[in-house]
């Protein structure tokens, strides 16, 4: 088996039962504001793209390029969906004329020849674009696990597949917070520490449950080569950015688990696996070449910024003209306030006012009473400050996630009184009927949390409330409060409040006093 890194989630997969192309990305995405660390665009594409499967992992746009795919990618090719509840994504690529299409079902092999495959979907509203997912690959003569931007649950069953020598994952960032909240600086820097922390825990998770022979770090960081963003590479000129780069992990994986064996996973990087053995050669760039991207970042990502503006002013003038305020108040309010009234989770989940300041336009969503109506000084839990012709360009797209659009390209402002609200972005990524009902009807099957579980000196509900993760296993207690490893999310016990969101308890008692109850007669 053969793997060539094609830039962030992208690779080449080839196999002796036929070739997969995974998330081809060149950008810029998100607006102009992503573009593939290192720079990409050397690559043979023509080649990739003569793959015998594509395979796009998920809707985010620094997985699923359409303009590189009408580029280099036959219409006929064939495609692995992943089996999501909603159809978003393989509209998207019927409207690019992909309809040879596979419907994989969630954690069923398929067999093509020597080649088995697996894609296993995640489907909770925090998964990416709501969905993401993972590809397990083996063709006899190696097997590799492709998990990319995604957090599986249930890994047993992942591993199940096949224990995978190699093992490709997200180890950087893909989030705008903090950098873009109304912040005191030292509270970013804090806080964007916070965030990287969080991230090598959650990564390193993986890699200890997983435990492949070879691990590859992948799926960011990007290059934010616009003027305005530029100096959130990284972690940041002034170190409240978030996104770690592969060797930077690399780094920090061998202190914490100094037996890995870890690699550098860039464009034109290959693999080579047959039976046990494994090598690693880079077609793309020189050693000194690599070293200078990530020794010398800064200066390779101003050459970087100096030299691609033009494709930044390219995608500025494929935006939409803006709207005049009172045309874009009415389009947003015919657009939104059907889905609110269908949302009632949601609804209560914000339970506020929430403001936006687009362009010249002021206005409020009103989540309880599910309103969108010009903003008249009412107190807010959330602001938002978003350029007008983004949002314009938004509704004239219908874009029905903007998460995977506005909010990922950075370009915008927000601030808050209290904690996140889940419920605030889940809504802004759900701007359809299809997702809002979906949406609701999760949230409506996690009230089942009847089975507990004992750590430390506690009983609390087996499933975590957030993304009903097992707590057995990613659970850990500490003076009262239970973290989850799986995204770091945190709850104080004795109150059973999320520390970490706005709802979302947890069910939790002190072990003896759980006893005591279960001993009590009947009344």
């Amino acid at each position: 088996m053969r793997i060539t890194g094609l830039g962030h989630a992208g690779m080449f997969i080839e196999t002796r039962g036929g070739s997969i192309l995974c998330d081809p990305v060149m950008g810029p995405t998100f607006f102009g504001s992503w573009f593939p660390f290192p720079d990409n665009r050397g690559l043979d594409w023509e080649r990739f793209g003569k793959a015998d499967f594509l395979y796009i992992s998920h809707r985010h746009r620094d997985h699923f390029d359409p303009a590189l795919l009408e580029r280099y990618v036959p219409k006929d090719i064939r495609v692995l969906l992943p089996e999501y509840p909603t159809d978003d994504l393989e509209q998207d690529l019927r409207r690019l004329g992909y309809d040879n299409i596979v419907f994989t079902q969630a954690g069923v092999p398929l067999e093509f020849g020597p080649m088995k495959l697996m894609v296993t979907p995640l489907r909770a509203p925090s998964d990416g674009p709501i969905g993401d997912s993972s590809l397990s690959v083996d063709d006899g003569t190696a097997s590799i696990l492709n998990q990319n931007d995604s957090h599986p649950l249930d890994l047993d069953k992942l591993m199940a597949f096949s224990k995978p020598e190699a093992y490709f994952t997200q180890v950087s960032g893909a989030i705008w917070w903090p950098m873009v909240y109304d912040l005191p600086q030292d509270a970013k820097q804090n806080f964007a520490r916070l965030k990287r922390d969080a991230q090598n825990k959650r990564a390193m998770y993986y890699i200890e449950k997983v435990d492949a022979e070879h691990v590859f770090p992948m799926a960011g960081p990007p290059m934010f080569l616009r003027e305005a963003l530029f100096k959130f590479n990284g972690q940041g000129l002034d170190g409240d950015a978030i996104f770690t780069d592969q060797r930077e992990f690399l780094r920090h994986m061998a202190e914490v688990r100094p037996d890995q064996k870890g690699y550098e996973f860039v464009p034109g990087t290959v693999v080579e696996m047959n039976d046990g053995a494994l090598s690693v050669t880079q077609t793309l760039y020189t050693e000194t070449e690599i070293d200078r991207v990530f020794d010398d970042k800064w200066a390779y990502l101003a050459e970087q910024r100096d030299a691609r503006q033009a494709e930044i002013a390219a995608e500025e003038a494929t935006r939409a003209p803006v709207l005049a305020p009172d045309e874009m108040l009415a389009a947003i309010k015919e657009w939104w306030e059907p889905l609110l009234r269908r949302a009632r989770t949601i609804r209560n989940g914000v339970g506020g006012n929430v403001r936006f300041r687009i362009g010249d336009l002021d206005m409020v969503v009103d989540f309880p009473r599910a309103k969108v109506r010009a903003y008249d000084g009412e107190e807010c839990i959330y602001w938002y400050t978003i350029p007008a012709d983004l949002v314009s360009t938004n509704i004239r797209d219908h874009e029905i996630d903007w998460s995977n659009s506005i909010f990922l390209s950075m370009q915008f402002e927000v601030g808050r009184s209290g904690k996140f609200n889940e419920f605030l972005t889940t809504f802004l990524k759900c701007l359809s009927r299809d997702r809002i009902e979906y949406v609701e009807n999760w949230y409506a099957e996690q009230s089942d949390v009847s089975e507990d579980i004992r750590l430390a000196d506690w009983v609390v509900q087996r499933r975590c409330p957030h993304l009903r993760a097992d707590l057995s296993k990613t659970g850990k207690v500490e003076d009262g409060v239970l973290t989850c490893s799986l995204h770091d999310w945190k709850w104080d016990l004795t109150s059973g409040k999320c520390l970490t969101s706005q709802g979302h308890p947890i069910r939790a008692s002190q072990a003896e006093e759980s006893a005591d109850r279960a001993e009590a007669p009947a009344a």
